[in-house]
């Protein structure tokens, strides 16, 4: 089993326990299997959190002089409204515990640094090379030709920033994993460097996209950035 059917495996079951020889050798596959059961443990509490007592308030009195009387057969009963009621409220309430309210970021590089966060389990130190069949899938001919020989790529991945689907890639620099998204459709006007907690990184203008690349603090960003800039293929 290697990486690709392993977290295919898992994102089918959170608990699946197969492939034993394979996560024990597998640092990068350790890391995905155990945010994916913290992910399906934070579902789980959330599911189960009390529910607060629906409070109905209380209705000024009416004139019911001119009130027209509906067909009985047209009128919902107090339980049957309530009942509706009270499921809106429901679902409204384990939208937020699970999901909480749309993120809002104030500019591209902040929402970019944000998505690293959601992802600790891409930034793992390991020789384990994506397969060339995922890359290819993950990073269609029309965005980019890339492989190994740009650096060896040890997570791939379709994500979503600023509400598009955009590779993100993982490549081992000289002092731990750096970070490449491509933004085909993300035009910007200048580079600007990403600023972060220990991280050195640069969003970069390529023709009617733009490339993020983020590493270490010491992070040597200039060969994998002429490397990846040159790999790309989307109008310029």
């Amino acid at each position: 089993m290697n990486c690709e059917e392993y977290r295919q495996a898992l994102g089918e079951n959170p608990n699946f326990d197969g492939g034993a020889g394979h996560v024990t050798e597998c640092a990068s596959c350790q890391a995905y299997r155990k945010s994916m059961l913290d992910l399906e443990a934070r579902i789980n509490k959330a599911i189960e959190l009390p529910v607060p007592d629906l409070v109905m308030p209380e209705l000024p009195d009416i004139d019911t002089t001119n009130v027209v009387t509906l067909d009985s057969r047209r009128r919902f009963g107090a339980p049957t409204w309530f009942a509706m009621a009270a499921s809106v409220a429901l679902v409204a309430i384990l939208a937020v515990q699970i999901f909480g309210g749309a993120p809002q970021y104030d500019s591209l590089g902040d929402e970019i640094i944000a998505h690293l966060d959601h992802e600790p389990h891409a930034l793992v130190v390991t020789d384990a090379a994506v397969s060339d069949r995922r890359l290819d899938r993950v990073v269609p001919a029309n965005i980019a030709n890339l492989d190994h020989s740009d650096g060896l790529i040890t997570y791939a991945q379709s994500c979503k920033i600023n509400g598009k689907r955009v590779p993100h890639l993982v490549i081992q620099g000289e002092n731990g994993p750096v970070t490449v998204l491509l933004m085909p459709d993300e035009k910007i006007d200048r580079a600007t460097e990403l600023e972060g907690k220990g991280i050195n990184g640069l969003l970069i203008p390529v023709g009617d996209g733009s490339i993020a690349i983020i590493g270490e603090k010491d992070e040597n960003l200039d060969a994998i950035q002429r490397n990846v800039t040159n790999s790309v293929t989307w109008a310029t």
